[in-house]
């Protein structure tokens, strides 16, 4: 679990370096009609951030279950391929983001709320949950947190593209 929190850790301060400096009107400018913005790509990310932590909560205060050797192996860092396009299913698409400063507020705070929950509960005990993705399935909750480090770094980026579509090249 050490490796995927230092992944969190490392996609966050990317993500955090390159939208803080933003002027929220290029924050919120979308690319195109078809097409996030940034506000809506973090808003996202909290989004789904915030529904991996209500469903690991959830698994938590159930008995312990164990993923199969097959499922195991199951490798998370595919969901960083900018590559492989997926639609965002309903919950976790970025109606309506709120301002700049409230959706980076929301996203620091869902990142903080999984750290504990990691931190609280630890890797044996992740290693013991189930939880249900919408592409790839079942995985454990250390794959669960380890996706949301590679999920992170696949919008990280988009965000790249969005700016260098709005600034003429530059990112």
């Amino acid at each position: 679990m050490k490796k995927a929190l230092k992944r969190l850790d490392s996609a966050h301060q990317k993500v955090m370096e390159t939208v803080t400096p933003l002027d929220p009107n290029v924050f919120s400018q979308r690319p195109s009609k078809d097409e996030w913005s940034v506000a809506e790509v973090i808003h996202h990310l909290c989004l789904v951030e915030e529904r991996v932590i209500k469903d690991l909560a959830g698994a938590v205060a159930r008995a312990p279950q164990r993923i199969g050797l097959f499922r195991r192996l199951i490798p998370t860092a595919i969901v960083s391929s900018r590559l492989i396009r997926v639609k965002a299913p309903q919950a976790v698409k970025p109606l309506d983001a709120p301002p700049k400063d409230v959706v980076i507020a929301n996203f620091n705070r869902s990142r903080a709320a999984l750290k504990t929950l990691c931190a609280t509960h630890g890797e044996d005990r992740f290693r013991q949950l189930i939880f249900k993705h919408p592409f790839l399935g079942d995985i454990d909750g250390v794959a669960t947190v380890s996706f949301v480090g590679y999920h992170e770094k696949r919008h990280y980026k988009q965000i790249r593209e969005v700016l260098r579509k709005i600034n003429g090249g530059r990112p």
